[in-house]
């Protein structure tokens, strides 16, 4: 009713408009003298008007626009509408009335009802503005934009639109031609050098880096200049992810730690992928994990012939199956739920649905807790994937590959010495097996379940203290598609018995990563929130390696990917260790530890 109500008044004044524009005409046209005869041509001539210009403005949409935002397109329907009205209203007085009406009253009123009619419409607009920058909050909060671009422009555009609280008081950009020039009446103060000093000048309360289209190092570069102004940032996400939608605010997402990794995402074949995937019957096992759960969505998008969930959690499976149906509505899947300790119910899964890929993403992977537990460790991670690689050799799966770890090298954990003897494992069945058996290795994911990262933001949000264990362990890192991006890749790389290893850059200090979530939370790190270190434990060491001594690299088509080929491998030594394994388990020893340490060499117990 309300919207109503202001289509009938905005039409009224339309109208009035163009009976003032018309009378106004004639009056400056004949204002020595008022002939008769024009008085009543003047009245008709309003009148057809009216019609005419309704039938047009209506016709242009121009009471179906929220004027408020008006922009350039707006200008344009308005110009379009008050001509093809005021031609249409001239013709039908050409035809209909005896006398034509004066060329110039024509013109002139055109102009009249033009300026007027779109006068009163971005008068509403330029109120809008004002009424929108009359934040509620008495003292707005000073922002900076990075990047004087298209993006930045449509960001200060929002900022200054929006009843965010936000005054944007310049632009930063690289572009020198800028410097001191104003955009949308708004200064570019500078190249990114000058940051720290804008903020303390003008008292920034936030960034926000509209720079979508920069590669990641360049965003790690600018990010790393802002953190140390103490200053939330904020970003726009990159421009692949705004090719389907329209820049506003709500686009906007809070810097990310992904942002300090300096390292562009991992870019793959999908050709490749395509090749080895498609059509294809895939299982993935631990489809309801991080990557188990993120492989399954890449996988959609390659149209396998039927996709496999296994996992031992129900809820979880259940999560990633309605998300795939919702998404890939007509793709063919399937879920099972089955532990894959179960060596019978492996083999009726095998049998009954007979995958020619296999994704083997299901583990125990927290290493104090493995630690703490080793028989479960094995259990899952060695005699888990010893049934899940000898079924698909035996069913004659085309590909297994086999999701590692970075701590399987040299390892000082129950957890990584678990995952590498089902290394050791695959790579000693494919010298016997059709199957081409793989494995990839890559270290800490961002963003996974139990991973640093959610637990430091957790931490942040409760006030602190931030635990970190030691102020000199580092990590590398990784998101969880950049992972499963290599995984796939490294299926299309097999030739059997590789370990494909991702160059994942320089590893990162756990202790910086620390201070800079907290710095880009908007706080002081020390000050605002503290940082605690609780000291290394049992199973963790303070630097993690991608290739065990007797591994020589080689690199691959992928500029990212290397392999690892260790020595030979014999299946029947492995199997026996493994007995002695599940003999240990089943009599409850306390040897665990004893037996794996036979098994793997180079495994260190750290005390």
């Amino acid at each position: 009713m309300k919207i109503r109500k202001g289509i009938v008044a905005l039409f009224v004044i339309d109208i009035v408009i163009v009976w003032f524009s018309i009378v106004t005409s004639y009056w400056f046209r004949f204002y020595d003298g008022f002939p008769l005869g024009y008085k009543l041509q003047m009245i008709q001539y309003a009148a057809i008007s009216t019609i005419g210009f309704g039938i047009s403005l209506n016709y242009f949409r121009l009471y179906r626009r929220a004027w408020e935002y008006a922009s350039v397109e707006e200008l344009l329907s308005i110009f379009k509408a008050i001509v093809i009205g005021g031609a249409l209203s001239t013709v039908v007085a050409l035809l209909v009335l005896p006398e034509r009406v004066p060329f110039s009253i024509v013109i002139r009123s055109l102009e009249t009802i033009l300026l007027l009619v779109g006068g009163y419409r971005f008068l509403t607009r330029l109120l809008g503005i004002r009424t929108y920058n009359k934040v509620t909050d008495p003292i707005p909060k000073n922002v900076l934009i990075v990047g004087a671009g298209n993006c930045g422009t449509l960001i200060a555009r929002e900022i200054r639109n929006s009843t965010s609280g936000m005054k944007i008081v310049g632009f930063i950009d690289d572009d020198l031609e800028k410097y001191k020039l104003h955009v949308l009446g708004i200064p570019v103060l500078g190249t990114r050098d000058v940051i720290p000093s804008i903020v303390a000048e003008k008292d920034i309360q936030e960034i926000v880096i509209a720079i979508p289209s920069a590669s990641r190092q360049q965003i790690s570069e600018i990010v790393t200049i802002c953190k140390n102004t103490d200053v939330k940032l904020k970003m726009m996400p990159r421009l692949n992810d705004l090719i389907s939608g329209k820049v506003s605010l709500n686009k906007i997402r809070e810097v990310s730690v992904e942002d300090l990794l300096g390292r562009d995402p991992i870019v793959t074949d999908i050709d490749e992928i395509m090749s080895y995937v498609q059509n294809k019957i895939v299982l993935v096992t631990g489809a309801g994990g991080s990557i188990g759960s993120e492989l399954c969505r890449q996988i959609s998008n390659f149209e396998p012939n039927k996709l496999l969930l296994l996992g031992h959690g129900e809820n979880s499976i259940y999560n990633i199956e309605m998300e795939l149906r919702r998404k890939f509505p007509a793709l063919t899947l399937e879920t099972i739920i089955a532990d894959i300790q179960d060596r019978d119910r492996m083999q009726s899964v095998f049998q009954e649905t007979r995958p020619q890929v296999v994704f083997h993403a299901a583990a125990h992977k927290h290493v104090p807790l493995m630690e703490r537990n080793p028989s479960e460790a094995v259990k899952n991670n060695v005699f888990g994937t010893q049934n899940v690689a000898d079924c698909a050799d035996q069913y004659g799966a085309e590909r297994f590959v086999l999701i590692s770890s970075d701590k399987a090298v040299n390892p000082t954990s129950v957890m990584g010495a678990t995952k590498r003897i089902a290394e050791m494992y695959i790579q000693s069945i494919n010298a016997s097996s059709r199957t081409k058996f793989v494995a990839v290795r890559f270290g800490n994911v961002l963003g996974s379940r139990g991973s640093v990262i959610p637990h430091f933001k957790q931490q942040i949000i409760e006030g602190g203290p931030v635990t970190v264990t030691h102020p000199e362990m580092v990590r590398y890192f990784m998101t969880i598609p950049e992972a499963v991006q290599l995984v796939l890749q490294a299926g299309s790389l097999a030739a059997g018995g590789e370990i494909f290893v991702l160059d994942m850059g320089q590893p990162v200090k756990i202790l910086n990563l620390a201070e800079d979530l907290i710095r880009l939370s908007g706080y002081e790190p020390y000050h605002d929130i503290d940082i605690k270190f609780t000291g290394i434990r049992e199973g963790e060491k303070l630097f993690e390696e991608l290739l065990t001594d007797e591994e020589n690299v080689t690199a691959t088509q992928h500029n990212r990917i290397f392999i690892g080929k260790p020595c030979d491998l014999n299946r029947n030594y492995l199997e026996l260790e493994i007995k002695r394994l599940q003999k240990v388990i089943a009599e409850g020893s306390s040897s665990v530890k004893d037996v794996i340490d036979q098994i793997v060499p180079m495994y260190e117990v750290v005390s």
